[in-house]
């Protein structure tokens, strides 16, 4: 349902290329040949779906073939390392997500920096974390979940689709600000994690609103709040995790695509507007937002300050947890 209904944005659109000047970079005028999209993890899920829809809009604003490649394993590492294989040249992208920058701090090993090895192009989209809890339970309201995890911290854990994501990162901070003790227990994605979690075999779990609004929706599990500043018109019912007693709480899940540093300026410049334009069509937008995403307008510095600063931020929060990378 997830990756059906976000490919639906990305496919039965004829080509719309950009009137932009051409590139001229070694090999002749860029681009004059397709472009390959790599995406680190298997088909079927939100990273894969965005990017997908990220190449269908390099392809219509450039007038180019995008051709997405599923090259998962190793915790997204061998995707990873394909592109920076490649030349950077702006025929090898990738398409990934929030995940990526933290591999670092998440994993013992990884065969490159995430950071310094890879110059982001665009941000592409952003999805709110939600709170859900196993429906049976009789605690109604986050105050009471609270309570019961500070009575009982053995009875309660945290399902996380991985190690280094919004969710994970969010349930970390969750227990530091309830003061809780809950362990955190992570899951190869989002569908199983959620799956537990409506079988009653995990308690809690922070995930995107894509995949969490219809199961809360469906009644297979209960939403308790949701970590954005301000309530959303996609699930008004829901309060905010702030509402409901954590000042501040704000995860957001975001996707993008990357480029080996040492791509072309003029190209990455290219790139971005390619990715941005697309992404705000109005129709886009407006499909967008019935998913639970916003798309992002930012350009390749300002990606690149905020990956810098969540860094920052995220390795701090995983030392106060006392996390060590597995």
């Amino acid at each position: 349902m997830l990756r059906r209904d976000l490919l639906r944005l990305a496919t039965g659109v004829a080509l719309a290329p950009l009137a932009a000047p051409a590139v001229h970079a070694q090999g002749g005028t860029w681009p004059n040949r397709p472009i390959r999209l790599i995406v680190p993890y298997t088909p079927g899920a939100a990273t894969d779906a965005m990017a997908r829809l990220a190449a269908q809009k390099i392809q219509e604003q450039l007038g180019v073939t995008v051709i997405v490649e599923n090259r998962s394993g190793a915790n997204g590492t061998i995707g990873g390392q394909a592109v920076l294989q490649a030349p950077a040249d702006g025929y090898t992208l990738m398409g990934s997500a929030s995940i990526h920058p933290m591999a670092r701090h998440v994993m013992k090993i990884v065969p490159y920096d995430p950071v310094g090895d890879f110059l982001p192009i665009a941000r592409t989209a952003r999805g709110p974390c939600v709170l859900v809890q196993d429906k049976r339970l009789p605690q109604a309201t986050l105050a009471e979940t609270i309570a019961a995890a500070k009575a009982a911290p053995g009875k309660w854990s945290f399902a996380t689709s991985s190690l280094g994501s919004a969710g994970h990162l969010a349930s970390i901070e969750f227990n530091r600000q309830a003061g809780t003790d809950i362990e955190v227990v992570p899951y190869r994605g989002s569908a199983p994690a959620l799956t537990d979690v409506a079988a009653g075999n995990v308690q809690l779990m922070f995930d995107p609103v894509l995949a969490t609004l219809p199961m809360i929706r469906g009644g297979q599990l209960r939403g308790l709040g949701i970590a954005t500043p301000e309530r959303t018109a996609l699930a008004p019912e829901l309060p905010t995790l702030s509402e409901e007693g954590l000042p501040g709480f704000t995860f957001y899940s975001w996707y993008g695509i990357w480029a080996p540093r040492g791509i072309p300026a003029e190209i990455a410049a290219r790139l971005n507007e390619a990715v941005t334009r697309g992404l705000h069509e109005p129709e886009t937008v407006q499909r967008l937002a019935g998913q639970g995403f916003e798309p992002v307008r930012e350009s390749i510095p300002e990606v690149e300050a905020l990956i810098h600063r969540e860094v920052e931020q995220n390795a701090a929060l995983l030392r106060l947890a006392k996390f060590e990378p597995q």
